[in-house]
């Protein structure tokens, strides 16, 4: 019973404030399961390049790379995550955030153990900064994840939590099954992702979200362990793939919050991106590694909203700060407000047919299945 505590205790850290109920556990969740890997180089002496993220792990046989989930094993290499989530759950497409995807649905989110990156802030290095055997997991096919969401009517499976890339066969089986049955899919990532993978994955998911750290390379090497080009070169990927893209900026207080740093960031978004991608502004908590830093001065993330309208961004939101009037998205032409949010919860929608009600100006998203 103890046991049972302490890992639904967990579970409820991990997920926050999740809508819904947490899916039964399989019988013997220490199995682990495993499929050959996509996007790999076999070398000598059964050696494997790793493909995947701009890592390039060259693993030896019987080691994994550094994400813990790529396993090579006598020269093949192997996902051993696959059909092996560690969190599954029920919660508001907002709460991811997308805000312009869907606003309103529910989602089931999907997570496994591991991560391509190493961020001192993670809020979930419970599960992203464990291996599988350290954790507790379920025993799910993609075709059971497809009917847990066909079962529980819902239109969306989001993978999120850790980082998708890492359990990236396991994310793209279940969504090419999943737009079968016409059930849309989310990825929330760090963009940490080599261009091939992102291409490919682009073709089979609905939305991305990339968690844009910040926008300096000492920032990325310090605090996250990788390097800022690829997100970037990964942002231009999604934007330019068509599909649905947001972009999250978490303002940690003396790490990434320069008022500087932050207009060049937005200045990149609109020559690269253009003024409508979506851009969250959320506030940090002190978490894991960086619990020496206070939250986010609320005026701080104001700051960043005011920089950014004033670049041309279309579409700036300040998020963990309940009921701020820049949590609620307004008509880019006429200013209306045209959703307004209470926490995760749309109190008031006037997007009618993608356009705003008031003036007809077209929304940037995704607002109908």
């Amino acid at each position: 019973m103890r046991t049972k505590l302490i890992y639904f205790a967990l579970l409820v850290l991990i997920l926050g404030s999740v809508i819904g109920t947490v899916l039964i556990k399989a019988d013997n969740p220490k199995n682990i399961t495993k499929k050959e890997a996509m996007f790999y180089t076999k070398l000598d002496n059964k050696r494997v390049l790793c493909e995947l993220c701009p890592r390039h792990c060259v693993i030896e046989p019987g080691k994994r790379g550094f994400c813990r989930n790529r396993e090579n094993q006598n020269g093949t290499l192997y996902s051993i995550v696959y059909n092996q989530p560690c969190s599954i759950g029920i919660e508001p497409i907002e709460k991811a955030p997308f805000y312009h995807f869907l606003p309103g649905e529910m989602r089931l989110t999907i997570a496994t153990a591991g991560c391509n990156q190493r961020c001192k802030y993670c809020q979930n290095w419970q599960i992203s900064q464990k291996s599988v055997e350290e954790l507790d997991n379920y025993y799910k096919t993609p075709q059971d994840i497809v009917k847990e969401a066909q079962d529980q009517n819902l239109k969306i499976i989001c993978f999120t939590y850790s980082e998708p890339t890492v359990f990236y066969e396991y994310m793209y089986d279940i969504a090419v099954l999943a737009r079968q049955v016409g059930i849309k899919t989310a990825v929330v990532s760090g963009g940490y992702i080599n261009p091939e993978p992102l291409k490919e994955l682009c073709k089979v998911v609905d939305a991305i979200k990339i968690d844009l750290k910040g926008f300096n390379e000492d920032f990325y090497q310090d605090v996250c362990g990788t390097h800022l080009q690829p997100v970037l070169d990964a942002c231009k990927i999604v934007k330019n793939s068509g599909v649905h893209f947001e972009i999250v900026n978490l303002v940690v207080p003396t790490l990434n919050d320069d008022s500087s740093m932050i207009k060049a960031m937005c200045y990149w978004i609109k020559d690269s991106l253009g003024t409508n991608i979506p851009l969250h502004f959320t506030r940090f908590y002190p978490q894991y590694k960086l619990q020496n830093l206070p939250p986010t001065p609320v005026s701080t993330l104001e700051n960043a909203v005011q920089i950014a309208r004033r670049v041309g961004l279309n579409y700036v939101y300040i998020g963990n700060v309940a009921g701020h009037e820049f949590d609620n998205t307004y008509c880019p032409n006429c200013h209306k407000l045209l959703i307004k949010r209470q926490g995760y919860t749309i109190s008031e929608n006037n997007i009618v047919n993608g356009k705003c009600k008031f003036c007809g100006t077209k929304i940037y998203g995704v607002f109908s299945l």
